[in-house]
């Protein structure tokens, strides 16, 4: 029986995408997460294979999923000075539950990786650079300067560059402050398994479902050896210089309306 499809799923970033993908209902509990992969997939088979059929694992040498571990730490929130048990949040509960439901799945191998901590709480998106922002003009304002009814000496620009910095830090909500964590190693091991499956020659075709550009040295290598290597990046757009170390661009869930440019939506198509 020919086992030609290998299947990689950055799990990470597959989660984050979801939401934009799929109605609530298809990504609200780890079941339906589960049942969204297995309808992706289902999807990159019937379009290199056309089979349809209930049996189209008899293509798939194996699906691999890759994420890291929940974070079991603790540590006091800056903004509300409490105590977070990581490992307890729903978010960590969500995703040992979806890992314990992968692990019982046809054709799927975890492959989890660690979050560790860097350091402190950062402040996410560009909201540190607005307040950096402020920081010239702060330096010209001398809270020492008072009048002789006791007043702070403030012309009515500094008044505005105060009140600019109170609006800013108040746009600032608790959910806006994150603990520094990163994943380590789930690169790593896509990485490795791309290289085993191109020197053991365990497959025919890579489906690779990620969003970053890492991957570029084992498609190469992919490539070279004579494997087909396809890139789903769930119509999240990709660099144009991507293009030439891919041999097709497709996705496996449904397009969402207003997104994917007009190059990225041709190789899509062309590979449907």
């Amino acid at each position: 029986m020919s086992r030609e499809i290998a299947i990689l799923i950055d799990g990470g970033f597959l989660t984050k995408r979801l939401p934009r993908l799929v109605s609530e209902q298809h990504h609200a509990t780890p079941e339906r997460v589960v049942g969204s992969i297995r309808f992706m997939c289902h999807r990159h088979v019937e379009r290199l294979t056309g089979d349809s059929s209930p049996n189209w694992h008899r293509h798939v040498y194996r699906i691999f999923y890759y994420d890291a571990v929940p974070f079991e730490g603790q540590a006091h929130h800056p903004l509300t000075n409490q105590q977070i048990d990581f490992g307890k949040s729903d978010r960590a509960i969500f995703q040992r539950e979806l890992f314990d439901l992968l692990r019982k799945q046809r054709n799927v191998a975890l492959r989890l990786g660690k979050v560790n901590r860097l350091g402190g709480w950062v402040v996410t998106g560009n909201r540190m650079q607005k307040l950096f922002r402020t920081k010239a003009a702060l330096a010209g304002i001398d809270l020492n300067a008072t009048l002789a009814d006791g007043s702070i000496n403030l012309t009515p620009e500094q008044v505005d560059t105060l009140r600019d910095l109170q609006t800013r830090w108040s746009a600032i909500d608790n959910h806006h402050v994150a603990l520094d964590l990163r994943q380590k190693g789930v690169d790593m091991r896509i990485g490795a398994d791309i290289a085993s499956i191109t020197l053991k020659r365990l497959a025919k075709t890579i489906v690779l479902i990620a969003g970053d550009s890492d991957f570029v040295p084992a498609a190469k290598l992919a490539r070279r050896e004579g494997l087909q290597f396809i890139l789903d990046p769930l119509w999240q757009q990709v660099n144009d210089d991507l293009y030439e170390h891919i041999d097709g661009l497709q996705s496996g869930l449904p397009k969402p309306i207003g997104t994917a440019p007009a190059a990225q939506e041709a190789h899509l198509q062309e590979n449907s």
